[in-house]
């Protein structure tokens, strides 16, 4: 077997997870329909004839820097993010705080309500969970959770069901992520970079960092009729989610990035820290594939709830290839393999 090897910072590679994780999954049980694949957000069982839960689980990730409040918002919706990807609002929500003994009981009482207050908004009730403080423990990975979704067994979406000739709809655009954590976590420092006002522009990205809304308003033009897959451009940005995409349907890819939207502020932010914008984690940016006749009515409910959406490519056959477009040049899309925020951030820490 060839050697595959933890990456330095961040999610483990295709290759590892091929390796290592996708042999030694445990039980084989039949009402699993979608079993863990890397770069597929939830797992789906059958629950009775016709009814399915989607299950995803990730750190929960809480950044003290980001106030209480807002760091507290940030890691519901990473969680429920990858959840609502099946196209199915959060249910039910099994939280593990692990949290450092400097946490006190003020600081978790408003982290608390947030994940009620979210919650409460959403729909989703909180069921289990185990909440403690611990030595060894640190920000900002304090525990994780697990949150579900129910639905309709013929309608849950997964990144497998992109097929040819659906177009490719972007929300928001890339680096969300990036930029907005950036601005929040080193705000002198990129005021004295990029200027006040690219910096403000930045911060206020922290609200986009969701894509919960993004995926509700899409389904309800039709799951697998109008939308056939969503999936969340996290860890490796955009054409790192295209590609998992292209890969867990086994399908080819055009993507054109000139028709997406940079603002000022992210193009700024990402070149100072060194970032790649469409390589940079994006939690907030949704990658919808959708049937061509749906794809305005797409774009126009998204418009509607005044979130950004951009029609910028196409799912092709696999014979036909996965390609990037980018300043008027096209290339073969590769996964970029290693995201440059990890290294942005770790590089400013330690200056």
């Amino acid at each position: 077997m060839k050697e595959v090897k933890f990456p330095n910072l961040g999610k483990i590679s295709p290759e590892f997870f091929e390796a290592i994780i996708y042999p030694h999954l445990g039980a084989k049980r039949e009402e699993v329909l979608v079993e863990p694949q890397h770069g597929v957000d939830t797992g789906i069982i059958r629950l009775t004839q016709g009814k399915v839960m989607a299950v995803t689980t990730d750190p929960i990730y809480i950044v003290p820097q980001f106030g209480w409040d807002e760091a507290a918002w940030f890691a519901w919706h990473i969680l429920a993010s990858d959840v609502t990807t099946s196209g199915f609002p959060p249910a039910y929500i099994i939280p593990d705080w692990n949290l450092p003994v400097s946490v006190d009981e003020k600081s978790f009482t408003i982290i608390w309500e947030r994940w009620h207050a979210e919650s409460v908004r959403y729909g989703a009730s909180i069921i289990a969970g185990h909440t403690a403080r611990y030595t060894g423990t640190d920000f900002p990975m304090v525990g994780g959770a697990t949150f579900i979704a129910v639905g309709d067994e013929d309608k849950y979406l997964t990144p497998q069901m992109a097929r040819p000739g659906d177009r490719l709809i972007i929300t928001k655009g890339p680096a969300i992520e990036a930029t907005a954590i950036m601005a929040s976590l080193f705000s002198e420092k990129t005021k004295a970079l990029v200027g006040e006002r690219l910096a403000a522009e930045g911060r206020e990205l922290f609200f986009s960092m969701s894509t919960v809304d993004d995926a509700l308003t899409a389904a309800q033009l039709g799951l697998r009729a109008t939308v056939t897959s969503f999936h969340d451009a996290t860890e490796c940005g955009v054409l790192g989610g295209v590609y998992e995409v292209a890969e867990a349907s086994q399908v080819g890819l055009f993507i054109d990035l000139d028709k997406i939207e940079l603002s000022p502020a992210i193009e700024a932010i990402c070149q100072v820290y060194q970032m790649d914008p469409f390589i940079s984690i994006s939690e907030g940016t949704l990658l919808i594939t959708v049937r061509p006749e749906g794809a305005q009515q797409v774009l126009k409910a998204l418009q509607k709830k005044n979130i950004p959406a951009f029609l910028c490519g196409e799912i092709l056959s696999l014979k036909e290839g996965r390609w990037v477009k980018r300043k008027g040049e096209t290339k073969p899309l590769e996964h970029p393999r290693i995201d440059p925020f990890w290294q942005a951030v770790k590089q400013v820490a330690e200056e």
